[in-house]
């Protein structure tokens, strides 16, 4: 165990930065350390202790440095016989320490959302929607030089970016929505039009469901003006009747009156006679 132990002795103190963990208790082992960070190598069971190596197995090394990545071997002995040779590789990498993302508008309606990263050796990046895997009705394209999606026309929701190497990971959220297009399945003139459109400039197959605001506000005034003058004739014609009844009934009143008189002057007549 010279070699890891002659890495111990070089870099003491305190630990900085991150950690992370190896189990190098198979020979061949590739283990990862951040750069500025710690590395916890597993190397023995407690059961492999004995009285005059007293540990739990784990060798912390600290403050890690570039210089620090190299294939290490070691020995496993009982202080008189060499119970085991091993070796592992270790490999220090700069950890993510932060994410970005940006979103476009295409000409079509799809949103690209570009994603990068600050510092990181080897970096991986995935995207999840609202918490979920893209799918193939939500992901139109992925282009993984530019480390960016193309989302299609419909998509909006959280859209996180995540990205990670063998010592670290880091994610960012932001709320994408879609950018203003709709989708127009309709015929026009015998032709059948089947395409995304921006919803703002739109006037294919545009079918009016309401009339104007204008043309409502004259159509209610022209029912209640039609409704005014019904109730204007409706009034004169009760007028008009009962003035042609009140007539009638003086007209009728006068003729039942003189056929008296006269019968009477002839009364009268005959009385002298």
């Amino acid at each position: 165990m010279q070699a890891v132990i002659g890495l111990l002795v070089m870099m003491p103190g305190a630990s900085y930065g991150l950690e992370t963990y190896c189990d190098g208790r198979q020979d061949g082992a590739q283990c990862f350390g951040p750069l500025g960070g710690t590395v916890v190598l597993q190397l023995m069971d407690k059961a492999l202790q004995t009285e005059r190596y007293k540990f739990d197995g784990k060798f912390r090394v600290n403050n890690l440095s570039r210089n620090d990545s190299a294939e290490y071997k070691f020995e496993i002995s009982d202080g008189i016989n060499i119970k085991e040779k091993r070796a592992l590789r270790l490999t220090i990498q700069a950890p993510v320490s932060s994410v970005r993302l940006a979103s476009e508008c295409l000409s079509q309606g799809e949103k690209r959302v570009s994603c990068s990263s600050g510092g990181g050796d080897s970096p991986q990046y995935s995207w999840t929607l609202d918490g979920h895997s893209l799918t193939d009705t939500e992901l139109l394209s992925v282009n993984t030089e530019t480390n960016s999606i193309t989302l299609r026309q419909h998509v909006s929701g959280a859209v996180a970016c995540s990205v990670e190497n063998n010592v670290s990971q880091v994610s960012h959220k932001e709320e994408v929505s879609n950018c203003g297009f709709i989708f127009i399945n309709c015929s026009s003139n015998g032709t059948q039009i089947s395409q995304w459109v921006f919803a703002a400039n739109n006037t294919l197959c545009i079918e009016p469901t309401t009339p104007p605001t204008i043309s409502t506000v004259d159509h209610s005034l022209l029912v209640c003006a039609v409704r005014a003058a019904l109730v204007v004739f409706a009034l004169i014609g009760i007028a008009v009747y009962f003035a042609w009844k009140n007539k009638n009934c003086k007209k009728a009143e006068g003729s039942a009156y003189r056929p008296e008189r006269e019968h009477q002057d002839e009364s009268v007549v005959m009385v002298e006679m």
